[in-house]
């Protein structure tokens, strides 16, 4: 049965969510404060880049089943659940997230609701928060009508959303309030129909295990990068050991891909307000903690790579960069390690030409110092070192040879192993350097 759904935020949680709820038959409305992107999705436009996102809510809208919205009055009055899907960013200083948009998004839901309904916490939240949520609505309300909360965290990869949405591991839910249950039940009844697993537990557990799902998944990358690292030391192959216990089933072969360090909008400020969960309840997390730690040192232990190719000496050298978002498939660049690694040698002197193959927006201000190109030919023009940075799909398909031979010195560093040292040697480079290898390919003498 059909539930009439709010989606309030339209990022990447909000947007996938909404046009993945409309595809399985729910009527959505998705609410955003942000005109442009409005306006952007009643042209027909995608306001961020996902893949095949575009077509899922093309298809959704012309079918009348998804809609968009500017106003939260109108569009909450007959909905059985709305959604919270807006940010909640690190606090720069406390590491703590930033609740003020989630419970600005509460109070207007609160002013506008004309009969029950239930709010659901899809943003990444405290545990706690969807208490204060309820408080928030209730002091809020306008008019005399009983509301419940529930949490529903998700897990989306950026890049591969839509996927994670139609067929997850599992669902969570958690909720407190048998008429909340119910609407959820209904809301994920095509997914349960199809075999896939829901978890429902009391609110406090579901704000848990989406920190605790994340937190483990940073350990796991920033435990691969340190073993990475000693396969250089011994001569040992990174990619032969992930493979090697990725097999063994109690492990997983996800996450264990070795690079330059982990970013975007999740693993960094929830591993950060996991930690103020821990401290609040006087707890160490001394394994989280480490995590972040490896992490800040890797993005360390990269510039020191690209410094080494040039004897310490970065002053008016050319370097190339393919990929400047967190990950491949998104254009997203929230934290990328692409931010430390990239200032730091431009402080140092390098002059840095980049190619993304998203064009992503924030580019010019996050990295003024880098210049960006239209074309990965055009970065790697009289470079001196071309460093790959982001595990774009499309990489795999570039013919290196185009690149070797438009560079003033063919070398490269390849923070994502996209390649190996057999194919850039074959390409014409004279030099390749990867991760977690225990030698560096140098064809004749290396240049200075």
């Amino acid at each position: 049965m059909s539930v009439k759904i709010a989606m309030i935020g339209t990022g990447y949680v909000g947007l996938v969510t909404g046009a993945c709820f409309a595809e399985v038959g729910h009527d959505v409305v998705c609410v955003d404060s942000d005109q442009r992107k409005i306006a952007m999705l009643l042209a027909g436009e995608i306001p961020i880049y996902e893949p095949a996102l575009d077509d899922l809510v093309q298809r959704n809208v012309a079918a009348g089943r998804l809609r968009f919205s500017t106003s939260t009055e109108e569009s909450v009055k007959d909905r059985e659940a709305i959604f919270l899907a807006v940010g909640t960013p690190s606090d720069p200083v406390t590491g703590r997230a930033n609740l003020d948009y989630v419970f600005k998004a509460a109070s207007e839901v609160a002013l506008a609701l004309e009969r029950f309904a239930v709010l659901v916490t899809k943003s990444t939240v405290p545990v706690g928060t969807n208490h204060k949520i309820y408080q928030t609505v209730v002091d809020n309300l306008s008019r005399s009508i009983e509301v419940a909360v529930a949490s529903n965290p998700e897990f989306l990869r950026e890049g591969a959303a839509i996927q994670d949405f139609m067929q997850p591991d599992r669902i969570v839910i958690g909720v407190e309030d048998e008429r909340a249950a119910e609407i959820m039940k209904r809301i994920y009844a095509p997914f349960t129909g199809s075999g896939i697993s829901l978890l429902i537990t009391n609110i406090a557990t579901a704000e848990m295990i989406k920190y605790a799902a994340n937190a483990f998944l940073a350990v796991k990358v920033s435990y691969i990068n340190e073993v990475a690292d000693l396969c250089e030391a011994v001569g040992a192959k990174i990619d032969d050991v992930a493979t090697g216990i990725g097999m063994d089933h109690r492990i997983g072969a996800s996450f264990l891909r070795t690079g330059p360090g982990w970013g975007g909008s999740c693993f960094p400020k929830d591993t950060r307000a996991m930690l103020m969960t821990a401290r609040d309840s006087e707890l160490p997390a001394r394994i989280v903690q480490a995590a972040i730690d490896a992490n800040e040192a890797r993005k360390g232990s990269m510039t020191k790579r690209v410094r080494d190719i040039f004897a310490g000496d970065l002053r008016g050298k050319r370097i190339a960069v393919f990929g400047l978002t967190f990950k491949g498939q998104t254009d997203d660049m929230r934290e990328s390690p692409s931010l430390d690694i990239l200032s730091a040698i431009c402080t140092e002197g390098a002059l840095v030409t980049a190619y993304d193959p998203s064009f992503p927006r924030e580019a010019g201000a996050l990295l003024p110092e880098v210049k960006l190109s239209e074309s990965a030919t055009d970065a790697a023009q009289d470079a001196e070192l071309l460093v790959v940075l982001t595990d774009w799909m499309i990489f795999k398909t570039f013919n290196l040879a185009d690149y070797a031979k438009v560079m003033k010195t063919p070398r490269m560093l390849d923070l994502r192993n996209m390649y190996d040292a057999k194919s850039a040697r074959s390409a014409g480079f004279s030099y390749y350097e990867n991760l977690g290898h225990g030698h560096v390919a140098t064809i004749g003498n290396q240049p200075n």
